[in-house]
């Protein structure tokens, strides 16, 4: 374990559960990033193999537990239990499994080991058994810390302009339109986004991540996506396989709604980080990196951070180091939280009220009418 890497950040540290909220300060920060990186511990730099791999070991140890007794006990059990026996094995396995999809994005930021090539090779096998085109989302994730907060040039979950929301949307500005906007952001969201480019940045044709040739890749990338697609359905045909064996709704059982879980849990992670009604966006004539990636916010999930392997309420430091492993990145949030100052944003407020007040108050950015900073952008929902 990192030093202090396990440890959870008193909310006095923080900002309070009950302060009112507080935009982020918009203007170019007092500090710079060598600042900041200066007030960290060296050692929260350093990358471990075997502290790295040990993570992937224990969850890969506690999926395997839990497909092992799903498989050969629950239909030994009362009809009853078994109701409630699959719905807790669907969840506890789906966290899991996301823990298993960040440690695999950790891969794809080289934060995972010292060697390029491990990391993309431990990348590429757990994020393919989770059918995520490795290199291709590697790629479009990339760009997406290279822009964070740009209303230009963002990859995913990039707010619109009140000019631009659909004309349906005052139709779903209500209880009933926002649960099913939910449900169907959590459920479909990250398939839609890798297949359709769904929520992610605008491009002048067609964008998938599945193809090597779409406008999200440079032509030395291709080849990489090629090796994504091939890994993609190497598991969709063992997947295959594995159904003529054991019957389609085997699979669905012990992987296909897991998966759901985890699907659900990325969109809802990332919605989180980059939505919240004191966060700004820019324009090109305001953005610059630094501003960008503090426009993110820390979040709670109670004992998911720890499963999570904290990438829920380290998100802030994550984005200003995101070669930085997550087990140094609870202590390095501690660091910069004194010199970030009001620039860091953690809200505690529990994560299903959360969900339902962004979806509520976080319709679309436009600028303050009395503003002189036409280029900052804030979350508004007055349609």
């Amino acid at each position: 374990m990192g030093a202090g890497g396990r440890a959870s950040i008193p909310l006095e540290q923080r900002k309070s559960k009950g302060e009112p909220l507080k935009r982020v300060p918009h203007e170019k920060p007092p500090f710079s990033l060598s600042q900041v990186k200066k007030a960290i511990p060296p050692h929260c730099f350093h990358r471990s193999v075997l502290h790295s791999f040990s993570y992937v070991i224990i969850d890969l140890t506690i999926v395997t537990t839990l497909l092992y007794i799903a498989t050969h006990y629950f239909s030994n059990l009362p009809h009853n239990l078994s109701l409630l026996a699959w719905p807790l094995y669907w969840v506890i396995q789906g966290c899991v499994l996301t823990g298993i999809w960040v440690i695999a994005h950790e891969c794809g930021h080289h934060a995972f080991s010292d060697y390029h090539w491990l990391d993309d090779l431990v990348g590429l096998v757990l994020h393919s058994t989770l059918l995520v085109p490795y290199f291709s989302w590697k790629y479009s994730h990339r760009r997406h810390h290279s822009n964070t907060g740009s209303l230009d040039r963002d990859e995913v979950f990039v707010p619109k302009k009140k000019s631009a929301i659909s004309w349906f949307s005052k139709y779903l500005n209500n209880p009933p339109g926002r649960v099913l906007t939910l449900t169907i952001t959590l459920t479909l969201g990250w398939p839609l986004y890798l297949a359709f480019n769904v929520s992610g940045r605008p491009y002048d044709r067609f964008a998938s991540h599945y193809d090597p040739y779409g406008p999200i890749y440079s032509d030395r990338e291709r080849l990489q996506i090629y090796i994504s697609d091939a890994g993609v359905l190497v598991v969709f045909y063992g997947l295959y396989k594995l159904s003529l064996a054991k019957g389609i709704a085997w699979v669905i059982c012990v992987y296909g709604v897991p998966l759901l879980v985890v699907n659900g849990f990325l969109v809802l992670i990332t919605f989180l980080q980059h939505t919240h009604p004191t966060l700004p966006h820019y324009d090109s004539s305001e953005w610059d990196w630094l501003r960008g990636a503090l426009s993110t916010i820390d979040r709670d999930y109670g004992i998911l951070n720890k499963v999570l392997h904290n990438i829920t309420d380290t998100h802030v430091a994550h984005h200003l180091f995101s070669t930085m492993p997550h087990y140094h990145a609870m202590e390095a949030t501690k660091a910069i939280i004194p010199i970030l100052g009001d620039y860091y944003q953690f809200d505690g407020t529990p994560i299903y009220k959360a969900m339902w007040r962004e979806a509520k108050e976080c319709i679309y950015v436009e600028p303050d009418e009395d503003s002189q900073n036409k280029g900052v952008y804030w979350y508004k929902d007055k349609l």
